[in-house]
């Protein structure tokens, strides 16, 4: 499917967001019980729907019946048709119809396509998998059809052509059931796509949250770090490289790393831990597929540059890429920081905030928010949910955090609370005031202990403010960014998109929109 995506910025500054600040080279608990409205699993508060299964199943039912007419709107050729997979109406009342396409009679594989309605019936858009015509010579094959096999039309690629699609069953040589699906040209023999169907759940031993599952893909003899369910996710090791994509992570018997920076497999299974944790979050949190909401995934880099000690995204090749740390054996991949690169992508898909001043700082702060929220989402005991910033990486050397959300100046150069001279600032440290903001929101200010962390959270004006739990502020963050905020929002205009967020969501006499307010009284923009 096509992204649907901002034009990407050239400029290296802006593309390339960096985890720390740049030129910065230095040397398990039970969950916490949750606030008021969290849950590991994030209650998709925005994502949108219908008011229950019996209406969607009506919608479904009313757009197959209006099938034959889309069809000739979309001037569609008169041996084609449509069957609907699936509806879904967002809060605006804008429809989108998923498609599958047949050709004859045939399926076409990759001729999938959705339509975009507004709530007046008009068309919108339309997102197809291909944009080729789809059109044969013939529908009869001319090699040999195995009994098994069954025609389709192929429009994966290239120019649609007649085609056999047969599914060869055994068991994979870790005793995994195997189920391959191979495509083949139906004139020439060629095979034009071949895949494991079944897919393999490996086990990682992380640096930072002990043994994993992972999800990789049977390939040749071993298997490799490509997660099919989501997106087809690559992890890449650069072997201390700094440009390309290295060599595909891969391994013999699915069991990856052995927990230490030793291994060359550990670094990559916390990246490939951390982009499936961040892909889940955005689904469950916002029914998001995906960064860019295409279905598609980025890809990571390990093992970038020698005793690189950072991490970034850089859009040009929608991609995370992490250093190995000063001793070349502290990779920047825990789950915060891959979250927090993850969402680099979500901003330049969403708001795409210019990467300076006070935009550049929301920028940054959108990546820790949700970076923390992903933290929370993973549950996982031996990295338990925090508001503070790469904790586990030991950037600095002593133990502490990179950012501290609760009160930002603790790193020693954060700024707890707007004023003036904030946009002035490295982007990481103007970051400040909306962290402290997210915080406040979240959990309130005053002392409080979550997960075994102490905070203690001051107010610019000495006020109380009262959290809504982190599902609701996360609900609420996303709705403005996504929605309200443009690429030169600035903090003022970041509280009006949020007060608009907070209205949209939860209403102008809501508790959740006052607690908006009293946060951001909190750090100081009025």
């Amino acid at each position: 499917m096509t992204p649907h995506m901002n034009t990407r910025r050239a400029a290296a500054l802006a593309a390339v967001a960096a985890m720390v600040v740049v030129g910065m080279q230095t040397g398990a608990a039970n969950a916490h019980p949750n606030t008021p409205g969290d849950s590991p699993s994030v209650s998709p508060v925005s994502t949108p729907a219908f008011s229950s299964a019996s209406a969607r199943t009506a919608a479904i039912k009313s757009a197959q019946t209006d099938a034959s007419s889309t069809a000739s709107t979309l001037k569609l050729g008169g041996k084609e048709k449509l069957i609907v997979r699936d509806v879904i109406k967002d809060a605006n009342g804008t429809v989108h119809t998923r498609y599958e396409r047949t050709y004859d009679g045939l399926p076409v594989l990759g001729g999938d396509l959705v339509t975009h309605t507004a709530a007046n019936g008009k068309l919108k858009s339309v997102t197809k998998a291909t944009t080729a015509r789809i059109s044969v010579p013939s529908t009869t094959a001319k090699i040999k059809t195995a009994a098994s096999a069954r025609k389709v039309i192929w429009a994966g690629s290239g120019t649609p052509v007649l085609a056999l699609e047969s599914v060869k069953t055994g068991v994979q040589k870790d005793g995994t059931p195997s189920r391959k699906r191979v495509i083949t040209d139906a004139t020439t023999g060629k095979v034009l796509q071949s895949y494991e169907e079944i897919e393999t759940a490996g086990v990682g031993n992380s640096q930072y949250s002990g043994k994993v599952d992972l999800t990789t893909t049977a390939s040749g003899s071993g298997f490799e770090l490509t997660d099919g369910d989501r997106g087809g996710h690559k992890t890449y090791d650069l072997n201390q490289g700094s440009s390309g994509t290295g060599s595909l992570v891969t391994d013999d018997d699915d069991t990856w790393g052995d927990g230490t920076g030793d291994d060359r497999q550990t670094a990559a299974v916390d990246a490939h831990y951390g982009a499936a944790l961040t892909w889940d979050f955005y689904k469950s949190a916002f029914g998001r597929d995906g960064i860019a909401g295409d279905g598609k995934a980025a890809y990571s880099r390990v093992h970038y540059g020698n005793a690189y000690v950072n991490a970034f995204w850089d859009d040009s090749c929608f991609c995370m890429t992490y250093g190995d740390g000063a001793d070349n054996k502290s990779a920047l991949t825990a789950v915060d920081v891959a979250g927090h690169e993850m969402s680099h992508g979500l901003t330049a898909s969403t708001a795409d905030l210019n990467y300076s001043g006070e935009s550049g700082g929301l920028n940054e702060a959108t990546s820790d928010i949700f970076g923390t929220a992903v933290e929370f989402f993973a549950d996982n005991t031996t990295d338990a949910g925090d508001y503070l910033i790469g904790e586990k990486i030991d950037i600095n050397g002593d133990g502490s955090p990179l950012r501290y959300m609760d009160e930002p100046s603790k790193d020693g150069g954060s700024a707890d609370y707007w004023d003036s001279s904030v946009g002035n600032l490295d982007v990481h440290y103007s970051s400040g005031v909306a962290n402290h903001f997210f915080y406040l929101l979240a959990e309130g200010s005053g002392a409080k202990t979550i997960n075994g962390v102490d905070y203690d959270s001051p107010t610019a004006d000495g006020s109380t403010v009262t959290g809504i739990g982190r599902d609701k502020a996360v609900q609420i963050w996303y709705k403005a960014l996504s929605e309200y905020m443009t690429s030169t929002t600035d903090y003022a205009d970041a509280r009006t998109a949020t007060e608009q967020a907070a209205t949209d969501l939860y209403g102008a006499d809501s508790a959740e929109l006052e607690a908006v307010d009293a946060a951001w009284n909190g750090v100081n923009v009025k």
